[in-house]
């Protein structure tokens, strides 16, 4: 096997390595199922890409998502990241602002705002939907939230791209005090087929957000583009007159030793966009006998 290019990226920072890890495999072709989940597991990120010749002609580039133990057809830091290095790379350009990825969620596109250093990238949010979620698995969540006032929106499951359960809390002091058991979670994540539990709780103009991903076998995400895409849809959907209804700004990792920031944008007509800026910090090349 050559050598292909590897580029290993910091997604979302509020300041440099402060956002979430990413690897991306710019020259993803020539490398079967197998391989690319090796090389997932290999890197131990939460994610990894693949960037491929798209397989549409309304698509600039196509991407694979793999964590260390399974393939996953969308992800928010994904994305944003694999937009960054394939304009990095050179594989596309945007078109009037805008990018278009294809992946296991379909065809999304990419907001490009800015260049150089200043750049933000939002990636378009799958469609959303708030489900009833089973009630076994409501009690089970409620008594691990019951140390903590709700927020008004409360507790919600909602699906678009990914799975998540998504609740509000009343304030920051308590969102940063909270530490669910990993073993609970991973129980209603594996019942509820999602991710685990994203929290939120207004601060100032934006949000503080934290996602424990257990049902990916992750204590604590420094940044969660999915989670925040689907934080979003809820106050969308149950706020469209809110102060928040057109879009805000995210604070995520703290708790954790990180520093991400994200920008939410949310259209008049509830098309949701996630993203922030994204950085390079391993430019190599890979070679995978």
């Amino acid at each position: 096997m050559p050598h292909t290019r590897y580029l290993q990226l910091d997604v979302f920072p509020a300041a440099r390595t402060g956002g979430n890890p990413l690897g991306v495999v710019v020259d993803g072709e020539g490398f079967d199922d197998a391989q690319m989940q090796a090389i997932a597991r290999w890197t131990n990120l939460v994610e990894t890409t693949f960037l491929l010749p798209p397989t549409t002609p309304q698509a600039d580039y196509r991407v694979r998502i793999f964590t260390p133990s399974r393939e996953i057809p969308f992800a928010g830091h994904p994305s944003v990241g694999s937009a960054h290095a394939a304009l990095e790379a050179g594989l596309c350009s945007p078109r009037d602002g805008v990018l278009v990825q294809e992946c296991g969620a379909g065809l999304l596109p990419v907001r490009v705002e800015g260049a150089g250093e200043d750049r933000i990238l939002l990636v378009q949010s799958p469609p959303a939907r708030i489900l009833p979620g089973d009630a076994q698995d409501r009690a089970m969540l409620d008594a691990l939230l019951a140390p903590f006032v709700p927020g008004k929106l409360g507790l919600s499951l909602v699906d678009g791209g990914r799975r998540w359960w998504i609740a509000e809390f009343a304030n920051v002091a308590q969102l940063r005090a909270s530490r669910p058991s990993h073993e609970a979670l991973a129980t209603i994540a594996q019942r509820s087929d999602s991710m685990g539990l994203a929290v939120f709780a207004r601060e100032g103009e934006g949000v503080a957000v934290r996602a424990f991903g257990a049902g990916a076998g992750i204590v604590e995400a420094p940044a969660s583009g999915a989670a925040n895409g689907l934080i979003a849809a809820v106050i969308a959907q149950r706020e469209p007159d809110g102060p928040l209804a057109r879009g805000y700004e995210v604070s995520q990792g703290r708790e954790i030793g990180f520093d991400a920031r994200l920008s939410v944008r949310i259209d008049a007509d509830g098309t949701i966009w996630t993203g922030g800026k994204s950085t390079t910090v391993i430019a190599g090349s890979l070679r995978w006998a």
